[in-house]
C-alpha cells in the first residue's frame, strides 16, 4: 500500500488515530506521514509572535511523535507535514501531494467533544479526502488488528465500488469480508437487485483470493441493521460509500456515512464513488 497520512491536531484521539495507523503501516508495509494543519487565524491570536510560537510547539510535538513511535514503525519511516490553512482543503491536498493511499483521522462520534480541530472537520475531512478514509474512534481496541470487515451491500450501481479497495486491504491484513446484503424494501425487484450486486462481489472476492461470508438483512433501518451485524459478527471495520444512499455529489459525505461514523463501534472505511467506474 502506498504511504499513509494520519491526521493529527494533538488531541488524545488523533494519537490513537496514529497508532492504529502505525499497526495497519506495519502489515501493509508503508510509510506513515503526519500532517498537522494551522487553521488559527490572526484574530484568534493576540500578537502575530503567537501564532510562530503555535507553529514552533506544533513542530516540536510532531517530532517527538516520530521519536516516540519510529521504532514501533519496522519496515518504513514516520515523518510530518504543516501546513496553513483550511484543515480539510489541507489534508486533501496533502493526500493528493503524496499520493498516499489511505487517511486515517480520529473521531469523537456523538459521545463527546475536545477542544480540537479533528472533531469539527471530520466529516468534511471525508468528503474531500482524494483517497479511502479510516475514521477511528479513541476507545477502538488496536490489538485485535482487522481480522472481519463488513461490507454492506444495497440496491444502487455504486455501492459495489467499496469492493476493489476492501479487497485489496483484506489481502494486506488477512481479514475476512462479511457481505452484508441489506433491504429496506419488500418489493421482490429491488431484492433481485440487491442479490445481483451481492452476487458480483462474490465473484471478484472468489477471483481475488478473499475469504467471506454472505448475510442478509431485512431493515427498516440501515444504520442500526449494520451495526447490530458488526455487534453479532465481532467485526473490526465497516466499508461504506460516502454517497450514502443516492447522494450524487462526490464533496457530500452523505448522511448513512455519517451515521455510521457517529455510532459505529468500530472503525469505518469510507470509500467516494468514481465516474466511469467498471466492475
Amino acid at each position: 500500500m502506498k504511504d499513509i497520512l494520519v491526521a493529527i491536531d494533538f488531541s488524545k484521539g488523533s494519537e490513537h488515530a496514529l497508532q492504529y495507523a502505525i499497526e495497519l503501516a506495519n502489515t501493509a508495509q508503508s510509510n506513515i506521514i503526519m500532517i498537522w494543519v494551522d487553521n488559527i487565524s490572526i484574530q484568534e491570536v493576540t500578537l502575530a509572535a503567537e501564532t510562530s510560537e503555535i507553529r514552533e510547539e506544533a513542530k516540536k510535538n510532531l517530532e517527538e511523535f516520530v521519536q516516540k513511535y519510529k521504532s514501533q514503525l519496522k519496515p518504513g519511516k514516520i515523518s510530518y507535514k504543516i501546513r496553513k490553512g483550511k484543515v480539510y482543503l489541507e489534508l486533501s491536498t496533502q493526500a493528493k501531494q503524496c499520493e498516499c493511499g489511505l487517511l486515517i483521522t480520529g473521531t469523537h462520534g456523538v459521545t463527546g467533544f475536545e477542544e480540537y480541530w479533528i472533531g469539527s472537520n471530520a466529516f468534511r475531512v471525508v468528503s474531500y479526502a482524494p483517497c479511502p478514509v479510516i475514521s477511528v474512534k479513541s476507545n477502538t481496541d488496536i490489538s485485535r488488528g482487522i481480522r472481519r470487515i463488513v461490507l454492506p451491500i444495497i440496491h444502487t450501481p455504486q455501492t459495489i465500488q467499496k469492493v476493489q479497495f476492501t479487497a485489496k486491504l483484506a489481502r494486506i491484513t488477512g481479514a475476512d469480508i462479511n457481505i452484508l446484503g441489506l433491504n429496506s424494501s419488500r418489493l421482490k425487484t429491488m431484492q433481485r437487485v440487491i442479490e445481483n450486486n451481492v452476487n458480483k462481489v462474490e465473484r471478484y472476492l472468489i477471483d481475488a483470493g478473499v475469504n467471506f461470508v454472505i448475510d442478509y438483512v431485512m431493515t427498516d433501518n440501515l444504520t442500526s441493521a449494520i451495526v447490530e451485524h458488526v455487534q453479532k459478527v465481532d467485526a473490526d471495520l465497516i466499508a461504506v460509500m460516502t454517497d450514502g444512499q443516492n447522494e450524487p455529489s462526490t464533496t457530500v459525505m452523505g448522511q448513512f456515512a455519517q451515521q455510521l461514523v457517529n455510532f459505529a463501534p468500530v472503525p469505518v472505511l469510507s470509500i467516494h464513488p468514481r465516474d466511469n467506474f467498471t466492475f
